[in-house]
C-alpha cells in the first residue's frame, strides 16, 4: 500500500484486517471478520466514528468519515492512522482527516451462575 503523507486512511478490496497505528511505535490489527457495527456522529467541527470489534472498541476523531463508515461498510478498510497536525491544511475538502484515534479492550463476558 502506498501512503502518501496527507493519506492517514487505506483501503483493500481484499482485506481481512484493520490495521491501527496509534503512534509510531504502537499500532494494532484487527480482524475483519470480528467487527461487529460501527457509529458514526456528524457534528459541525468534527466527526466522530466508533468502530467495535469483538475485543476492542476504536473511537477515531476527525473530519469527512463518510468515506470511512463506506470503506469499513464494504468491509475494505484496510488502514488507519493519525495524521500529524502539521498535515492538517494540506488535506482536501471532504476529505478524511484522521485526529486523533483512541482504543478500548473489551472486558470478558462473565459467565452468570444460576
Amino acid at each position: 500500500m502506498n501512503i502518501r503523507s496527507t493519506e492517514c486512511w487505506g483501503t483493500d478490496l481484499q482485506a481481512r484486517a484493520l490495521r491501527i497505528e496509534l503512534s509510531t511505535q504502537r499500532s494494532l490489527v484487527l480482524p475483519l471478520d470480528q467487527f461487529v457495527y460501527s457509529e458514526l456522529c456528524v457534528e459541525a467541527a468534527e466527526h466522530v466514528l466508533k468502530l467495535v470489534f469483538s475485543t476492542h472498541e476504536v473511537t477515531v476523531h476527525g473530519t469527512g468519515f463518510r468515506r470511512l463508515e463506506g470503506a469499513i461498510h464494504r468491509m475494505e478498510l484496510s488502514h488507519i492512522c493519525e495524521l500529524p497536525a502539521s498535515r492538517h491544511a494540506s488535506v482536501s475538502d471532504g476529505q478524511p482527516c484522521v485526529r486523533k484515534i483512541s482504543l478500548k479492550e473489551i472486558g470478558e463476558i462473565k459467565d452468570n451462575p444460576g
